[in-house]
């Protein structure tokens, strides 16, 4: 396991839903309007707290991705994935960067995203 941050701005955070263990700030979000396969997600520049997995190639909308999935540390639960490389110029910017699901995680305010199945989208994708 690695080690563990703690994120002392208060209200100003990300944090797994489960454990409450801290993954993000606020400052750090680089888009908020990314899809996973449950839904919402965000893109952020930088997650602490997580282990990555193995790498996996993804086809996503907006094309071909290399990718890792991310697990807390606090608790094991899969958040997101970290963009290891991207095979279209235009997505380039991805790469080293990290998706946490929106249901998976508390939001600054403590709030969460509930998933409502009718509007799950069918596979792991990104906005274009």
């Amino acid at each position: 396991m690695g080690r563990l941050f703690s994120i002392t701005l208060e209200g100003n955070f990300y944090s797994c839903r489960h454990c409450r263990t801290h993954f993000a700030l606020s400052e750090d979000i680089i888009s908020e309007s990314f899809h996973s396969r449950h839904g919402k997600a965000y893109l952020f520049e930088k997650v602490v707290n997580v282990t990555v997995g193995d790498k996996e190639e993804r086809m996503m909308i907006t094309g071909m991705h290399t990718v890792n999935d991310i697990f807390c540390i606090g608790c094991g639960s899969i958040v997101g994935w970290k963009y290891d490389a991207a095979y279209d110029k235009s997505q380039k910017y991805k790469e080293g960067k990290f998706i946490l699901e929106r249901f998976k995680v508390l939001g600054p305010d403590g709030s969460t995203y509930v998933v409502i199945p009718e509007t799950q989208v069918g596979s792991d994708a990104d906005d274009p």
